[in-house]
């Protein structure tokens, strides 16, 4: 699909594509996750290869000629594909998009000694980068969280990781409840020393429709309060940029150029290609999400070739507020000259200036490019409302 105009969204050719491929099933839910994944007793691989094969096969004809950045298989637990399947998706990919030289290609896998043991395979089918499910390093922290393996398993898997893929990241999830500072401080400087160059750190929030949001609801669950949460993202940036590994997003700490290729490639708002249940697409100024159920996205491919529910042009603030949203979140803020060329909106209607000149130690404006200070990432989610007017304008 091409633009509808393109003097007013310029086709996006010259930037890397990224890809996203969704396997929406798990061993268990896990209490606190509101991601599309599922438990079912049986998969049919053979068809969901085939069915994720021609959903692939939908978005290359849409996005003929691209160069191909990074392949990312995310879920549910991706590391439970059959390896064949993981393969099949990368030589099909690669033959449709010319991969850059330095195509980045990640997996996302739990830490169970049974997937860890497929890891080599995973590498030789071309996988170059895992993100791996531990989530904390305290065995009484995993059982609260619901996950299947303990400390020990979760480091064996990890060093079997680190022996079979190039790059390494992995989770943790803190600002639990109970947790003390000085408990965290001691667990991520632990998660340091094993000398990946990627963490992604989460607080832990309460999402509507898990089990957690059940138990929160009935006051069997408190999470840290503002001030408390406030204290341990402060510590968590401290102490990773003390060791050399920035915070270059809200919550994902890498050391210069360990970076996710291909989060970047969202967060700098690229054209990126979902395909499988319920993932999302953004294509020359188009929307497009796949149909969430595992089961009604096969049907829908049987039936149409492809799993697309909703496809949809994207009104130019809305792309700008999108833009806006998601590129303030990283450490090196937003070109608005781009985003400018990209939806033909005016600068001055993107971001109220103003509000920009009134927060000047949490939201600095430099010509055209727009950041939020180290002081402001506490604050993001107040700091947006106030400067994004792009946003009131998508939401008019």
């Amino acid at each position: 699909m091409t633009p509808d105009n393109p003097a007013t969204l310029p086709p996006t050719e010259d930037e890397p594509l990224a890809l996203y491929v969704h396997w929406p099933f798990c061993v268990s839910k896990c209490p606190y996750c509101d991601f599309n994944s599922h438990v079912r007793d049986g998969v049919d691989q053979a068809r969901w290869r085939d069915a994720l094969l021609l959903d692939l096969a939908h978005e290359v004809a849409a996005l003929p000629g691209r160069r191909l950045g990074s392949i990312f298989f995310g879920g549910g637990t991706p590391s439970l594909m059959p390896t064949a399947t993981v393969a099949a998706i990368i030589d099909a990919a690669t033959a449709a998009w010319a991969p850059t030289a330095d195509l980045e290609i990640t997996l996302e896998a739990n830490p169970s000694s049974v997937e860890a043991a497929r890891f080599a395979d995973l590498a030789a089918a071309g996988v170059n980068r895992v993100s791996l499910g531990l989530q904390a390093l305290d065995d009484e922290a995993l059982h609260f969280l619901g996950r299947a393996h303990d400390v020990a398993e979760g480091l064996g898997a990890l060093a079997t990781a680190q022996r079979s893929f190039a790059r390494v990241s992995f989770d943790l999830i803190y600002a639990r409840p109970g947790q003390p500072l000085a408990a965290w401080e001691a667990e991520l400087r632990r998660a340091l020393s094993f000398g990946t160059e990627h963490l992604s750190l989460y607080q832990l929030t309460i999402e509507p429709g898990t089990r957690f949001a059940t138990e929160a609801a009935a006051g069997r669950l408190v999470i840290p309060d503002a001030d408390t949460a406030a204290d341990l993202f402060e510590l968590t940036r401290a102490i990773t940029a003390a060791a050399g590994i920035l915070a270059y997003e809200v919550s994902n700490h890498a050391r210069a150029g360990a970076e996710s290729r291909h989060n970047l490639a969202y967060w700098r708002y690229r054209d990126y290609a979902g395909v499988g249940p319920g993932a999302h697409g953004r294509r020359y100024g188009h929307a497009t999400q796949r149909r969430r159920k595992p089961e009604n996205w096969l049907a829908a491919v049987d039936r149409n070739r492809h799993g697309i529910e909703v496809e949809e042009r994207l009104p130019p603030a809305l792309q700008a507020s999108e833009a806006l949203l998601m590129g303030l979140r990283l450490r090196e803020g937003v070109d608005l000259a781009r985003v400018t060329r990209r939806t033909g909106l005016p600068l001055d209607a993107l971001i109220d200036r103003r509000a920009v000149a009134q927060l000047p130690e949490l939201i600095r404006l430099d010509g055209d490019h727009l950041t939020v200070t180290e002081a402001g990432m506490l604050l993001l989610n107040a700091i947006l409302p106030r400067v994004v007017r792009a946003d009131e304008a998508a939401a008019a």
